[in-house]
């Protein structure tokens, strides 16, 4: 009879033991998936670039530095090896981004150049996407860091040599408040 007792006590053990352990491994595939929906936009950022700027290149002779900002950025990018590396690295394109959508509204040909506003449009529908993938991703990573910081899943992830994943951090450049002067003098 006690040895009964025994035996369902250590398969409960090990049931408990598998299900903290799926429970783990569930989180960390998610952890991978959304960066691969990251990877997914980011791709699709990356292949529009060089469209973009070969569409407002000839219009735009005296911004060939913010040009070349942004493709300088978007090849950093795509030699980054970590995502803490890629993360920045994808930071940096988006700054290029901004200021390079920015500067097209001084252009009046690209206004009415339907291509020029599609890719400017795609773009923009992308660096949406990227963001939300980017949130998406921060709060499946709190979930997964989380599970293996508490009691009891701390003990199954040191057993299994489960490791923490990194957020996707704002540069510290991108961190300061932008300063807007609506006075008239």
């Amino acid at each position: 009879m006690i040895g009964l007792i025994l035996l369902g006590i250590v398969v409960l053990f090990v049931v408990w033991l598998v299900g903290q352990f799926n429970g783990l491994v569930q989180l960390r595939n998610q952890v991978q998936n959304a960066w691969a929906q990251i990877d997914v936009q980011l791709k699709r950022r990356s292949d529009l670039i060089p469209n973009l700027v070969n569409t407002v290149k000839g219009v735009m002779k005296f911004e060939q530095e913010t040009l070349e900002k942004v493709m300088n950025a978007r090849a950093r990018a795509l030699g980054a090896t970590s995502i803490a590396e890629r993360g920045v690295a994808e930071a940096e394109v988006s700054q290029g981004l901004g200021r390079l959508l920015a500067v097209m509204e001084n252009y009046p040909e690209l206004k009415s150049n339907q291509n020029a506003l599609q890719l400017q449009e795609e773009v923009t529908a992308t660096e949406n996407k990227v963001g939300f993938a980017r949130q998406f991703y921060n709060d499946v990573v709190m979930k997964f860091n989380t599970a293996q910081q508490t009691f009891p899943g701390n003990v199954i992830a040191g057993m299994f040599n489960f490791k923490p994943s990194d957020f996707l951090q704002v540069p510290e450049a991108d961190r300061a408040v932008p300063k807007v002067d609506l006075s008239l003098s």
